[in-house]
């Protein structure tokens, strides 16, 4: 029989473990990607010490509701499919209803100027199914006003805003002969890039207005 009491007991060489932790620890943190939130890329304007009180129109101004169910009213009218919301900006937007003469914006530009610098086919689509005196009179007229319940979700307010934006950068990118994508990924750092993206939006604003919530079931 074999006697262990005499026999020293194994030990476990642990001298590298320490090591070993901080490179596993190294190798975790730069290969996993942590999302952060970002936010919603908006510019707010400047702070004013007097602020005109112009009245809009109603019919300059697009009404989107998201209630505390979730549930999207365009124009007081129920809207089952959110995608929907890009094309009916769109057409908004571009309605030139009645468009006028004066100079607007910091580019100075009428809605009948900004009319001659568009593509023959948005013209040819304005003229055919637009211009309706019930919509918007010009671009710089329209306003896109988004109002949520104070019950509304994060995830349907995100898609509602990116809808919008969509069909903005739609218009955008036609002027310029380019997809919505494209104009998106245009890179301003280079200056003939940086002239494609002004020119597409020359006179055209994103005029939306973030509308008081209203309480929980408003």
């Amino acid at each position: 029989m074999i006697n262990r009491r005499n026999r020293p007991a194994q030990e476990v060489n642990a001298g590298s473990m320490a090591d070993i932790a901080f490179l596993l620890l190294i190798f975790f943190l730069v290969t996993t990607q942590i999302a952060t939130n970002k936010g919603i890329t908006m510019v707010l304007p400047p702070k004013l010490d007097v602020i005109d009180n112009v009245p809009l129109n109603e019919r300059n101004v697009l009404k989107i509701q998201v209630n505390s169910e979730d549930k999207l009213l365009v124009e007081g009218e129920p809207l089952g499919d959110i995608n929907e919301i890009s094309e009916i900006v769109y057409d908004f937007v571009l309605n030139f209803g009645q468009p006028d003469s004066k100079k607007k914006g910091k580019a100075k530009i009428s809605d009948q100027e900004l009319f001659a610098t568009l593509p023959t086919e948005m013209k040819n689509y304005i003229q055919r199914d637009l211009s309706l005196s019930t919509s918007s009179d010009g671009p710089s007229e329209a306003v896109v006003s988004l109002k949520t319940d104070r019950g509304s979700g994060y995830d349907i307010y995100i898609k509602v805003m990116d809808e919008i934006s969509a069909a903005y950068y739609k218009i955008y990118g036609q002027r310029v002969g380019l997809t919505a994508e494209e104009y998106r990924k245009l890179n301003r750092n280079d200056p003939r890039q940086k002239l494609l993206y002004d020119k597409g939006k020359l006179g055209i604003g994103k005029a939306i207005s973030l509308a008081e919530p209203t309480s929980n079931g408003g």
